[in-house]
């Protein structure tokens, strides 16, 4: 097992990733099979050496690979007014996307 990993920025959170790895993001357009490079690098620790990024480091590239898309777990809203006799649920499942991450370039 290798030592290399990364932090990145992605749907406005902090994500820690390494390779030969899958992640689930907020829904990617693009097709399962797709290649997709993500560049908002915060951190990246290549064997032992950090590169801290002032917010990013610049000229590092992560290939990534669509593997799916799924829903997330479901989520039950429910509201309620007291002495009104109003009640309403509702349901919500996010639409995700499930990224393989292949590797970490320079």
């Amino acid at each position: 097992m290798t030592n290399t990993y990364a932090i990145i920025e992605a749907d406005g959170r902090q994500i820690w990733i390494q390779p030969g790895k899958f992640y689930d993001l907020n829904y990617v357009e693009g097709e399962p099979g797709d290649i997709i490079h993500l560049n908002r690098v915060l951190l990246l620790n290549n064997q032992g050496k950090i590169s801290i990024g002032n917010p990013c480091v610049q000229s590092i590239k992560i290939k990534t690979k669509i593997l799916k898309h799924l829903k997330g777990k479901k989520l039950t809203i429910f509201k309620m007014k007291p002495k009104k006799n109003m009640r309403s649920k509702q349901g919500h499942r996010q639409k995700l996307t499930r990224l393989f991450i292949e590797e970490i370039s320079n």
